[in-house]
């Protein structure tokens, strides 16, 4: 089927030409490496090739040779250009003071199929996807792509919002490389929201697809759209997150920025300055991806918590994926859902902080790229840091955590260093520690102050210190003896 569609578009682009300027391309015959044929008035005639120039023959372009190529093609649209039924050809018009046609540059244009199989999980899930990237890194390719995946393979209802017939191409009627997608064309570019909200209001569409959101106006119709219900999948103008973020026509798209003043107790707890910058709102898009080079995607998968963590200064890390590796993005993805509980833990970790800066607790999580995040009630938590004092002088809130079975951890050193050092511990032990059990401590001290003899328990050495830790506080002596794995830990009556 692909190939009778590529040997229909290969022929309908060879006929709109003049025929000596056909017959001699079908003498080249290298069609698969063709970019462009050139016909200016007065010169020779050109065929661009991706590796070299060819001129088709020593007599300039004719007037009438335009012309004769001109009644083939048809009418030009405002922006100078015109198309082929059916195919992504391009056809524009270099013309003089009297408007009248003195050149065409006929550029091939072809449909590349299966470049979005590597994200092919984000494209078919049900959150909203924006696409940024420099001119000609595939961004077009892909929504073209992903207007076929989703209409033909899972067969939902697409439009595709196409400004400058680059998606579905210039004729009336599509190019197949979208599938069962429909494609509404935009008269002008400044009329792309309003057509945008009407293929909303009047066509029902689960999928609506746009190339190119640049101006302040498409990003509101954008929200309206994501808040009605509707999935967007869209490029616009920018390299990458960063330049959204300081874009005021476009920041929507991710949240918005608003400067916030704090109070004094906040800013304490989060060690910044009084007055922040913060998200304004939700993203409209869920999901980012930076298109960095042909075949190499850096995907936010959420825009919200990537946004916040710029806006403090904290580095982010995407995931990469490149062409090529989906056989080991796939082994790498089963191998992630096969992970252990304690993975899993990690990924979601959610720490209240004691007597510690929480900022410090969120700037390690994000340089030792582990996922988690700080809360303010500790029934949110599944983790406890604290320093020392704090283990000594709030041991009622430490009480309430062993019951509740939240593991508490002890920073050695209440400090960044100290914190990060804690985090990596975590990350490479997998989980948390057990929670210590309060009421057995003490159970523990009232014995040995009672009977006035040593004791002994066993255990790990990892529990064994956090155990001793505790009960110095309370003025014993502890010792460790013995190697792993029978480590014991002796508690003596008498008082430091």
């Amino acid at each position: 089927m692909r190939d009778e569609q590529t040997e229909f578009e290969r022929q309908a682009f060879l006929e709109i030409l003049p025929k000596n300027i056909k017959e001699k391309l079908e003498d080249i015959g290298d069609f698969d490496n063709l970019i462009e044929v050139v016909l200016d008035l007065g010169r020779k005639p050109e065929a661009r090739f991706t590796n070299r120039t060819v001129y088709l023959r020593e007599d300039p372009v004719t007037k009438d040779e335009i012309n004769e190529t001109l009644q083939k093609i048809g009418v030009f649209d405002r922006d100078h250009r015109a198309g082929i039924e059916k195919t992504l050809h391009r056809i524009s018009g270099v013309f003089n003071r009297r408007g009248e046609v003195i050149g065409l540059t006929c550029r091939v244009g072809r449909a590349v199929y299966g470049t979005v199989d590597i994200l092919k999980d984000i494209v078919t899930s049900d959150r909203n996807l924006l696409l940024l990237g420099r001119p000609g890194v595939g961004k077009t390719t892909l929504l073209r792509e992903a207007a076929r995946v989703l209409s033909t393979e899972l067969g939902k209802r697409v439009i595709v919002i196409d400004t400058s017939n680059e998606i579905g191409g210039d004729g009336d009627i599509p190019h197949p490389g979208i599938g069962n997608a429909r494609r509404m064309q935009v008269p002008f570019g400044t009329a792309q929201e309003e057509v945008m909200i009407e293929a909303v209001e009047n066509h029902f569409p689960e999928v609506i697809i746009i190339d190119e959101i640049g101006r302040a106006e498409e990003a509101k119709a954008c929200r309206t759209i994501a808040e009605r219900g509707v999935r967007l999948i869209a490029t616009a103008h920018g390299t990458s997150i960063e330049n959204l973020l300081v874009n005021p026509t476009l920041q929507d798209l991710i949240g918005g920025i608003t400067s916030v003043t704090l109070s004094d107790e906040e800013a304490a707890r989060r060690g910044t300055q009084k007055t922040v910058l913060e998200r304004k709102s939700p993203p409209t898009f869920d999901t980012l991806i930076e298109i960095r080079e042909r075949g190499v995607f850096a995907i936010y998968h959420d825009v919200a918590e990537t946004v916040d963590a710029l806006l403090r200064g904290f580095p982010v890390f995407p995931e990469i994926r490149k062409s090529g590796e989906s056989l080991k993005f796939e082994q790498e993805k089963l191998r992630e859902e096969k992970g252990s509980t304690e993975q899993k833990e990690i990924h979601e970790l959610r720490i209240f902080p004691l007597g510690i800066n929480a900022s410090y607790i969120e700037r390690a999580l994000h340089s030792i790229r582990l996922k988690g995040k700080t809360v303010k009630n500790i029934e949110q938590s599944n983790l406890i840091i604290c320093d020392k004092k704090s283990l000594e002088k709030r041991k009622e809130i430490l009480e309430y955590a062993s019951t509740l079975q939240i593991p508490i951890r002890i920073v050695e050193r209440n400090s960044l260093g100290g914190i990060k050092d804690l985090i990596k511990e975590l990350k490479n032990k997998g989980k948390p520690r057990t929670s210590i059990d309060f009421k057995e401590v003490e159970n523990i001290v009232e014995e040995v102050l009672e009977l006035g003899v040593p004791k002994e328990i066993e255990g790990n050495l990892e529990e064994l210190q956090e155990t001793a830790d505790l009960i110095e506080k309370y003025g014993l002596v502890t010792e460790l003896v013995g190697l792993k794995p029978h480590i014991r830990l002796i508690i003596y009556p008498r008082r430091r």
